[in-house]
């Protein structure tokens, strides 16, 4: 893909919203091999950080920038979908909305295509068939293959999604709070699945819950008042005083076999 093996290369990048500014002077390098927690509140811009990721949002500012992913500036979106997973909420609700009745099989099918299920000009080859097997039974779904996506649970629902993006084998996953919404089970369930995952590919989560963050997160960065407050390796960056600045409010974080959670909050 690129010599250099960087998924992430950020420097100086500005969005704005017509007069407001909602990013400033974001700088982020994620290289192969690491697995990233990139947390914040509510409201700091990390939904337009993962538009910046998925290049369905451009910097627009005068100042001189560098916006690269896998070592490029411009991506087809089909072709960019090809090498980066990304797994949003609001992906979840537009198959909702759009292919309620699709099934799970067809669900993962459409990632050939990425549309929104399978429609009767799509064609597949028998190594397409095959692919779609292999991963759903990588990611344990087979028993939902005729399941349709509106009948499934939330966490069903994500699975089937993120098995729609491994059709293509990426390099590098982005998942936005991806235990929104999950019962206890159900988030340890999908935790554990996220850890088989990072096996193979780098994981990127974006989020607000420090619950989420699984051993093998390697580096974290903190979005606090519309830029990184800090990044850097996990046990450098994840700490009560760094919490405590970017939620404004006084947090206990600890760790215990490589989770974290907070103790208490005041």
């Amino acid at each position: 893909m690129n010599s250099n093996q960087t998924i992430i290369d950020f420097e100086n990048v500005y969005v704005n919203y017509g007069m407001t500014t909602v990013l400033e002077n974001i700088n982020l390098k994620i290289n192969k091999g690491e697995n990233w927690v990139i947390l914040g509140p509510n409201g700091s811009g990390k939904s337009t950080l993962m538009k910046l990721f998925s290049h369905d949002l451009y910097p627009n500012t005068q100042y001189r920038f560098k916006k690269e992913i896998f070592g490029k500036d411009r991506w087809d979106i089909f072709e960019l979908k090809k090498h980066l997973g990304i797994i949003s909420n609001g992906l979840q609700s537009r198959f909702s909305g759009f292919s309620p009745a699709q099934s799970a099989y067809d669900i993962v099918l459409s990632g050939y295509y990425s549309s929104l299920g399978v429609y009767r000009h799509h064609c597949f080859s028998d190594e397409h068939l095959q692919k779609v097997k292999e991963v759903m039974e990588f990611l344990e779904i087979s028993k939902l293959k005729d399941k349709q996506f509106a009948q499934m649970s939330s966490g069903e629902q994500r699975r089937c999604l993120i098995a729609r993006s491994l059709i293509h084998n990426p390099e590098a996953f982005i998942l936005d709070e991806p235990t929104t919404g999950l019962d206890i089970k159900a988030q340890h369930s999908f935790i554990n699945m996220l850890q088989k995952l990072s096996q193979n590919a780098c994981i990127i989560l974006v989020t607000h819950d420090v619950t989420e963050i699984f051993p093998q997160i390697t580096h974290a960065a903190l979005i606090y008042n519309r830029t990184i407050y800090k990044q850097g390796k996990k046990e450098d960056i994840l700490n009560s005083a760094n919490l405590s600045e970017i939620f404004e409010a006084d947090i206990d974080l600890e760790h215990e076999n490589g989770r974290y959670y907070i103790k208490s909050i005041k």
